[in-house]
């Protein structure tokens, strides 16, 4: 157990490093000043009339001015202390409380879109395997495949036209009040659901297969005993797997459907960065939303051993070999 908790914080401290390392190269690779472009994208004036003074004093408080190697060594401890610099498209205020303003929408809109995915999409596959006829099943199956074929900004459109526009059950567009979440969760929520349905469904139909399985049956249990009963627990195992991967597309769908519903938050901000070219809140925020994905799946990847013990034990490790 401590050799596979050791190794799955290796494989996190890797990827998070990769992350940050990553968020260094995007500034390297830009053509161009960068201290130039930040002036240009925050609106302070032309860059090809900037201010040398003011120009210097980017390059200086972000490092730009000494070797590469440096840079590098400074950068990472400016990221293990969390000190992430300035945001120059928000009046010069600390990258930190520009993303603290935002976060807070973002967890919400986040944990409320997890919370739909997992209960619809636990609901379709057990809709997709016990409904009583094949027709209802296949029904359940097809609107999964929906949820997966159709782009994010299209289900989010007909969601506005249905629920907002035509019904009014729910506001367009804001942040104000438990409703303005319900809409983009669900319209998030929808995209996941169809994924992890698919996934659930053909685990339970696998371990339904299963010998022991086969015994419950023989003991004369019904179909909703046997897979609630003797089947749910080993068909999670994959669940879990896509759940800590579908958190990744949860916040790469916050920045369009935050866009869609004028909700502040993380994804907002993301444009919002990326159009001003302020290059310290972009780099916080690669770090952050990859410390995030590193975080739930490291979590995910910890709770197997509870779930299924031939995780961690020495005939499955020598089976993976």
């Amino acid at each position: 157990m401590l050799r596979y908790v050791l190794r799955r914080l290796g494989q996190a401290v890797v990827v998070l490093w990769g992350a940050i390392s990553l968020s260094f190269i995007i500034v390297q690779l830009t053509p161009g000043d960068p201290a130039r472009l930040i002036v240009m994208g925050s609106g302070q004036g032309d860059a090809g009339a900037a201010d040398e003074a003011q120009l210097g004093r980017i390059r200086d408080e972000m490092g730009l001015d000494r070797p590469l190697l440096m840079q590098y060594l400074s950068y990472l401890h400016r990221v293990l202390t969390l000190d992430w610099g300035t945001a120059y498209s928000r009046q010069r205020q600390a990258v930190s409380a520009v993303i603290g303003d935002s976060l807070g929408s973002t967890l919400e809109l986040g944990l409320v879109s997890l919370l739909f995915l997992v209960i619809l999409g636990i609901a379709f596959a057990l809709g997709g395997v016990l409904l009583p006829t094949a027709a209802l099943r296949s029904a359940f199956q097809a609107v999964t495949v929906i949820g997966i074929a159709v782009p994010s900004f299209v289900m989010a459109i007909l969601l506005l036209q249905i629920f907002s526009f035509r019904l009014g059950w729910f506001p367009a567009f804001g942040a104000d009040g438990p409703r303005a979440v319900l809409l983009p969760a669900l319209t998030i929520a929808l995209l996941g659901a169809g994924t992890l349905s698919q996934v659930f469904s053909r685990s339970i139909r696998e371990v339904s297969a299963e010998g022991y399985v086969e015994v419950a049956r023989a003991r004369g249990l019904g179909p909703v005993r046997v897979v609630l009963g003797h089947v749910l627990r080993n068909a999670s195992l994959p669940v879990y797997t896509i759940i800590g991967m579908l958190v990744g597309g949860v916040v790469s769908g916050a920045a369009i459907i935050e866009t869609i519903f004028g909700r502040p938050g993380i994804g907002n901000l993301y444009v919002e960065a990326v159009t001003a070219r302020d290059f310290p809140l972009i780099q916080a925020l690669i770090v952050l939303t990859g410390g995030l994905y590193v975080l739930v799946t490291l979590v995910v990847d910890l709770s197997y051993p509870f779930i299924d013990p031939r995780v961690v034990s020495p005939a499955h490790r020598g089976g993976r070999r």
